[in-house]
């Protein structure tokens, strides 16, 4: 099993596995010591978060079988991805599940929408906590990189952010608003070094598949995933990496709908506080460079391999939104884990 589980309510608040009772909030920190122990092996940790319409099960199976297709091409092709090749690349992925289900239909939309919101900030629901405490257990358990035996590798472990429509939405909004919280000790910098020592965590990289969000949203509601006057870091010190695709019906025609204009996983990042780089989803025989991925914001055009059934005689009504599960972004996640060492 390269997985562990985690499950929020609709307020944010951790439920006792396979129960509706919440952990009481003093208590989500203990919890989380007691059952996520970092498998000893593990160089990579991972926390992978779905979107809308996704079960209980559906999370689980898709997370496992992205991870698994970037073992896989780890070892098959070990030279293509360098930075990997002195401690191997042995990830572990917490699965956060959330009640992402709603009628398919513009108001059901606008339900989960408003819900990835706030369950976290403003919104007065726990998961900034959750998240916060999650990410922190994580980063405390992953070994500092000039921690005295580390335990693993010398170099301790990478911490990466993964989610796919509306959980990136959560995600982003969870994890901006959880960076906050005062930090226990200093972190290094890493990549270009945008990480801000006094932040509680920091991950390495962060990769958002189809996000389900207006193409201003780093402007208007997530700005706080990066430095600003007076907010110097940022809670990611590795490139935000999100991919998009014209074939993606959810995000675009759906979009429109219930938000006045295509999404990002549509159309790509539109405005955004920093500075933005695109490119292409590559194939896995085509290398990624490192100055390809080392932005703030990275666009990915995925139009070429996330088609869904556009070319078949049907056009599903979410189109390639969920069309994510491809060798090729396997490699792309692979590309970051290796330029975050």
């Amino acid at each position: 099993m390269i997985h562990a589980v985690v499950d929020l309510d609709e307020h944010g608040r951790l439920l006792v596995p396979g129960t509706r009772t919440p952990v009481p909030e003093g208590r989500v920190a203990e919890h989380l010591a007691r059952h996520l122990q970092v498998p000893a092996r593990a160089t990579d940790l991972y926390v992978y978060v779905h979107g809308w319409q996704t079960g209980a099960r559906a999370a689980v199976q898709t997370a496992d079988a992205l991870i698994a297709r970037a073992v896989g091409l780890g070892r098959s092709a070990p030279t293509a991805y360098p930075g990997l090749a002195a401690r191997g690349y042995r990830p572990w992925c917490v699965v956060v599940r959330w009640p992402s289900s709603s009628p398919p239909s513009p108001a059901g939309y606008r339900r989960i929408r408003d819900r990835a919101h706030a369950m976290s900030g403003p919104g007065g629901g726990q998961a900034e906590s959750v998240i916060g405490q999650l990410l922190g257990h994580l980063d405390a358990a992953r070994g500092r990189p000039d921690a005295p035996g580390a335990p693993a590798n010398r170099s301790g472990r990478y911490l990466h952010l993964v989610g796919h429509s509306f959980g990136g939405r959560f995600l982003c909004e969870a994890v901006q608003w959880a960076a906050e919280r005062p930090a226990a000790e200093p972190r290094l910098p890493g990549w270009r070094g945008r990480a801000d020592p006094a932040r509680p965590f920091t991950a390495d990289s962060a990769l958002v598949f189809q996000l389900a969000a207006p193409r201003d949203a780093f402007d208007r509601l997530f700005p706080r995933l990066f430095p600003a006057p007076g907010r110097p870091g940022a809670p990611l010190r590795g490139p935000l990496v999100l991919t998009h695709s014209r074939w993606d019906r959810a995000a675009g025609f759906w979009h429109l709908r219930a938000e006045g204009a295509p999404g990002i996983g549509h159309s790509g990042v539109g405005a955004a506080p920093v500075g933005q780089y695109s490119t292409a989803l590559l194939a896995t025989d085509t290398p990624y460079s490192r100055r390809a991925l080392d932005h703030p914001i990275v666009n990915v055009d995925a139009g070429r391999v996330f088609r869904g059934s556009a070319t078949g005689r049907r056009l599903a009504p979410a189109g390639a939104h969920a069309d994510f599960l491809h060798p090729e972004s396997a490699h792309l996640l692979l590309s970051l884990a290796a330029f975050s060492r």
